[in-house]
């Protein structure tokens, strides 16, 4: 996928900028602020403005290269932290890899548990370039039928070019949501939708 990935990172900045630049004006952290980053980076905060702490969770924990960044390896379902120990839970593109509804509610409610405010980003299922593989509607079509065109009709297909039983795992993989499941897994937040030529991209589920 790193080929796919560097793709995304070129066409994406924007979206990014833009989006971060929403985070700071919305929930306005600070020194004192802690933040847990769900499945994010240290580079995502590193040219941020503020010094406050992150607490970086993923499945393979990174190098921390700043005492303000703690690195642990965890899973985002069971989270070895207490009621209300952080101020924000931030998250961008995680929530729809965990393959069923069920993993995303236990995802959804563990972040609500850590802190009262929450930022969690995810792509829109019905934009039409399906955003992991870069390639039209093929997210919208049956899974025996993916199956097929995703080895030959994606970028990630050609580049990784994946046997039948990694095609079928990636897709098992990924569960893309609506603006309904968004209301639905996180109440009481805001939902902003994230427009690309006037079709909602992405979510970004708030709770400030």
């Amino acid at each position: 996928m790193n080929n796919i990935h560097n793709i995304f990172r070129r066409i994406s900045p924007i979206f990014r900028r833009k989006r971060m630049a929403l985070f700071f004006s919305m929930l306005k952290p600070d020194a004192q602020t802690r933040l847990l980053d769900l499945g994010g980076l240290p580079g995502t905060w590193r040219d941020q403005p503020g010094e406050f702490p992150v607490t970086l969770v993923n499945l393979q924990p990174h190098a921390a290269p700043e005492a303000r960044f703690t690195s642990i390896q965890g899973d985002a379902l069971r989270l070895p932290f207490s009621d209300q120990s952080f101020d924000i839970v931030f998250s961008n593109s995680v929530i729809e890899h965990l393959e069923s509804w069920e993993n995303q509610q236990l995802f959804a409610r563990e972040a609500a548990r850590l802190a009262p405010r929450l930022w969690i980003q995810t792509p829109a299922r019905w934009f039409p370039i399906e955003p992991h593989l870069l390639a039209p509607l093929v997210h919208y079509l049956p899974k025996r039928l993916q199956v097929r065109l995703v080895r030959w009709c994606t970028p990630w297909g050609w580049f990784q070019r994946p046997d039948p039983g990694r095609v079928r795992s990636f897709l098992a993989s990924i569960r893309l949501l609506n603006h309904r499941e968004m209301e639905r897994l996180f109440p009481g937040c805001q939902i902003i939708r994230e427009r690309f030529l006037g079709v909602t991209k992405s979510y970004v589920a708030v709770k400030c």
